[in-house]
């Protein structure tokens, strides 16, 4: 192949690597976990669409570099500086970037999550972590991260839920049927978010859940 071919092959390689960051995102770091548990306070206030997704994306996004700046900063001092300055080779800075994300899905993934996608992926019993390998602890760290974001979504829902329940009794009671309930609730439950600075709880929540 001559040398115009080879350029061709990696920028194509380098436009592939360069959408998959969306789904590394996801997958490897506290994105989905913040997204999700953000999504469930929209939908316990009720206003649908207020936040709206951009919104939503852009403080997950914000949370992430925050929740995931110790680690970003261990990859940069073990991987990427040494690499740009010559003294370790690309694969070498590819081995030594993975650790600091390893040991943070280590953190947050359940052993019993670990060890299902060990027997589906019909791995011999690891005796160390570094003998579980990556492609294992992703999926492991997915499902983890979905378990506990709606372990944390099923706790913001409940004082909202509670607001609609005392709100739909009490206009069954004056006998005010064909009122929407969500009419009345709503307004209640966004004061009660303003005057408990919920945005403030959620967002502390959130970061020490990664603690």
């Amino acid at each position: 192949m001559n040398v115009d071919g080879q350029n061709v092959v990696q920028v194509l390689l380098l436009v592939g690597s360069i959408s998959l960051v969306p789904a590394l995102l996801f997958c490897v770091t506290s994105f989905s976990r913040i997204l999700i548990v953000l999504g469930f306070v929209r939908a316990g206030l009720g206003t649908q669409t207020t936040p709206p997704n951009q919104v939503l994306v852009g403080i997950a996004l914000f949370l992430t570099l925050f929740v995931m700046g110790p680690t970003f900063d261990q990859i940069k001092d073990r991987a990427v500086e040494p690499a740009l300055a010559g003294k370790i080779s690309t694969a070498q800075a590819i081995d030594r970037g993975q650790e600091p994300l390893r040991e943070f899905m280590f953190k947050q993934t359940r052993t019993s999550d670990l060890k299902l996608f060990v027997r589906l992926g019909k791995i011999d019993a690891p005796k160390t972590r570094g003998d579980i390998p990556t492609r294992v602890l992703i999926p492991a760290f997915v499902i983890s991260e979905l378990k506990t974001a709606f372990q944390i979504g099923f706790l913001i829902l409940l004082p909202f839920l509670i607001i609609d329940l005392v709100v739909s009794a009490t206009l069954m009671s004056l006998g005010m049927i064909m009122l929407p309930p969500v009419f009345i609730s709503l307004p209640f439950k966004i004061l009660l978010f303003v005057l408990v600075d919920g945005w403030a709880l959620v967002t502390r929540s959130l970061v020490q859940s990664f603690g």
